[in-house]
């Protein structure tokens, strides 16, 4: 799919034209091979970089060739399995081009079409910018969330209600965190090389919101490893629980085997078909279940001093 977008400094809506006009925003989403092969052939462009905006793994990455920069970076986003997962996201700037192309749909793109964040096609580096604070924004969106779903499953631990179902929970938040640190972390390489100005012409404006990107995504960053820490953690801290109390069990199991076991000692001897002291006294069963109760309770006593119990 291939859209032309264009609004100036003086329009207050966007406007979809029908075929390309300098200064519009060209969007390209999930292009056919038809589609690749008119863009490049329309606006001179090099086959290989669309190609590689196709490819699900592609890494962010900046590149210059022809007087065009080719700025590669990964969006977040939610999957029809609702899992959160990244793919690429391809800028292309020129002083006579801008162009998107993406897999899927560009996150926030209804927010630039309804007008609520204000910008013009024709401020070609200003827009990239925009769109790139919008990602960087989503992505501290998830964290957040991801954050607040780990504090939930800490709370439960205090109560020892963590189930396997959280467990695995943790598995997949540690994959999200983990394709975000290794999308963000090659993110703020790029973007450190746009502020030297030789990709993108950019004003002290500019420059100041590709800085508070830069601090943005450090602060992701740090927020990613921090979960991914928590995490650890946690598991730990269930493993050592889990051990603790499966340690205490076997005691329990332990000492209750021996309890069970002394009166059948003797009252398996008692039980012969042999002379047994005692064996015609009236208090001879008495004796012996006393006996074995003074037992039982000397083992427990010494099992509770020795903190066995």
């Amino acid at each position: 799919m291939i859209k032309y977008y264009y609004k100036s400094l003086r329009t207050q809506e966007v406007k979809e034209l029908h075929d390309y006009q300098r200064g519009s925003w060209i969007y390209v989403e999930a292009p056919t091979n038809e589609e690749v092969h008119a863009l490049v052939k329309t606006f001179q462009l090099q086959p290989g970089h669309l190609e590689d905006a196709l490819d699900i793994d592609e890494m962010p990455r900046l590149e210059r060739e022809d007087n065009r920069s080719y700025v590669f970076v990964r969006f977040a986003y939610k999957n029809q399995e609702k899992e959160l997962v990244t793919v690429p996201l391809l800028f292309i700037f020129g002083d006579d081009i801008l162009m998107t192309v993406s897999l899927v749909r560009l996150p926030g793109l209804d927010d630039f079409l309804n007008g609520k964040i204000n910008f013009a096609t024709t401020q070609r580096a200003k827009l990239v910018l925009q769109i790139l604070q919008q990602i960087s924004d989503r992505y501290d969106t998830f964290i957040t969330r991801t954050s607040k779903q780990i504090k939930l499953i800490r709370s439960r631990l205090r109560g020892h209600e963590i189930s396997s179902q959280d467990f695995i929970d943790f598995v997949m938040i540690e994959d999200e965190l983990n394709e975000f640190l290794s999308s963000l972390q090659p993110t703020n390489a790029t973007l450190r090389r746009l502020l030297l100005g030789r990709y993108m012409t950019l004003f002290d404006e500019d420059q100041d919101i590709v800085e508070d990107m830069l601090l943005n995504n450090e602060q992701s960053i740090e927020a990613c490893n921090s979960n991914l820490k928590s995490i650890d953690n946690i598991r730990e801290a269930y493993s050592s629980i889990s051990s603790h109390n499966l340690n205490y069990t076997m005691k329990v199991l332990t000492v209750a085997t021996v309890i069970i076991a002394l009166p059948n000692v003797f009252y398996g001897m008692y039980g012969m078909n042999v002379n047994l002291p005692f064996q015609h006294e009236t208090w001879a069963f008495e004796g012996v279940a006393g006996f074995t109760l003074l037992l039982i309770v000397a083992l427990l006593v010494f099992a509770r001093r020795k903190r066995i119990l």
